[in-house]
Order: structure tokens, then sequence, then C-alpha cells
């Protein structure tokens, strides 16, 4: 059986090379040409235009950077389509334009399916991290058994073609948001001329458990019986950014945090739990 895969970044490249080890029939394109050559080594067919890479494909595989990328390079893939082609797009999406893609591919008789991954390029390799999916649970179970080839772990998330795409999104905050969170701790720790082993250490020592706890008291809403006022938080993190000030370092996080503190305060939430800046994004809906 033969298939496509446009896109070949870190992921899409080692995709197609575990592709190649189990010796399946794989034709390749990438906008900059020189990305692809180097599949023409284990095996798989580098082709000028997505159209010519996608002819005679079941599966069309993509992964590029964004929902114009995604939409550009399959309406010039499209002219190839062969009858009844399954799109297989692996590209971190917003949930309303993969929406919208699907309606689109729809009217023109063709499937298509969203599948992201949290999978960096060695797990891509390795087939060893988690991929995502949703959609029409028919299809699911038609190409499960290629897809699972690819990953460790189908996470499939039920009928919402959405879903998917939100929950990559979703996760990916997530990455973000504690990444950025540790990066200001690092930068508090050199300022408080702590070693990163240091910092690191006291990461390892409180970070696990009070993350899970945090998780549940957000969850709790209970704003009215403090373990820790918003005024004495909104204070710690004033002697925070004061001390990375006095050494010349800057913080992300802490500052925006203390603006939505400050607002908060100056309505008269200063003796609430700490917690309340979260209420509208963990009330029940």
């Amino acid at each position: 059986m033969k298939k496509a895969f446009l896109g070949m970044g870190l992921l899409g490249a080692n995709f197609v090379r575990a592709m190649r080890k189990r010796d399946e029939d794989v034709q390749v394109w990438n906008r900059t040409a020189a990305k692809a050559a180097p599949l023409a080594e284990v095996g798989a067919k580098v082709c000028a235009t997505p159209a010519e890479a996608v002819k005679g494909a079941k599966y069309v595989h993509i992964c590029v950077s964004d929902d114009a990328a995604v939409d550009s390079v399959l309406e010039q893939a499209s002219v190839g389509f062969e009858p009844g082609v399954i799109i297989i797009d692996h590209t971190t999406t917003t949930a309303t334009g993969n929406t919208k893609r699907v309606a689109y591919w729809q009217s023109k008789g063709i499937t298509f399916i969203h599948a992201p991954v949290f999978m960096g390029p060695i797990s891509a390799l390795e087939g060893s991290g988690i991929m995502l999916i949703s959609g029409d649970q028919n299809v699911i179970e038609q190409i499960a058994p290629e897809l699972k080839k690819m990953t460790g772990e189908l996470m499939n998330l039920g009928e919402d073609v959405s879903k998917a795409a939100a929950y990559k999104l979703l996760g990916n905050h997530l990455f973000l948001a504690i990444s950025a969170g540790l990066t200001d701790t690092f930068t508090l720790g050199k300022a408080l001329n702590f070693s990163r082993n240091e910092v690191a250490d006291l990461i390892e020592h409180i970070g696990a458990a009070p993350m899970k706890a945090r998780v549940g008291r957000l969850l709790m809403g209970n704003y009215d019986d403090p373990t820790w006022e918003l005024a004495m938080a909104r204070k710690d993190a004033r002697l925070m950014h004061e001390e990375a000030v006095l050494a010349k370092h800057e913080l992300m996080i802490m500052p925006a945090l203390g603006e939505v503190m400050d607002k908060l305060i100056a309505d008269g939430h200063g003796a609430k739990d700490w917690t309340v800046f979260a209420k509208n994004a963990t009330a029940k809906h």
C-alpha cells in the first residue's frame, strides 16, 4: 500500500524513516527540497510537488507548520488525489481550523482526519510517543492499525472532530506554562545566588507533590477560607520581582501575574485565597 508524506521537518522525516524500516512504500515532498533529499537514501521516493507525491497513495500524511500551511499544501496536492484517499493531518493546528477542514474536504468527497502527536523526532523514529485522534469512528477503526505502527499509544478522543486539535493545544500550553514558570524559578535562583543544581534540587524535593495539591486547590474553588491570602501572595510576588531586578535579571511570568493580582486586590479580593486569580478559568462549565 502506497503512502505519501508531506512535510519533511524533524518529525515528518523521522516518521518516514520509521516507515521505511517497516519496508513501507512512501513518497515524500517538502517545500524546501534539500530537507527531503536525504530520505531518498532510505528508499523513499522524493517528489518535486505535493501533487506528484500523493499520486497513487491511499493514505496522505501531512505534518507542516500551521493551519495556513496545511490548507495551502493540500490544495496543491489535491489534483493528484486518488479516489478514496484518506488525509491524516499530524500538524498542530487550531481546533476551529481543523473543524473547517473536515467539512471542506468532506464536501469534496475526501476523508480528512486529524491525528496530532505528543512526540519528538526520536519518538517518531522509535514509535514511542502518543498520537491523538478524533472524528469519524468508522474511519478511525479503519486506519488505526496503520497509525499504531507509528506511535506507542493511539488516544481516541471520540467523535468530536475538534477534540484532538484542542487536546494537543491544551497539552502544549501546559508544557509552555510549566517551562516558563520553571524558567522564572531558575532566574530568581540565579538572582539569589543559587546554582542551577541547587534550584533543580529544590524542584525535585518540593515540586511534584505541591503541583498535584495546587491542582486540587484550584478545582476546589474555596476562596473564602484562605490558606494564603492573595494580598500576601502579591507581596511575595513583588519581593521576587524586586530581587530579580536588583540582580539585573528579568522574570517572564511574575510581572504579568502581579498585574492580575493588583486588579483583584483593587476589586476587594485581597483577603481571599490566592487561587482566586484562577476563579474564571476553573469554574464548572
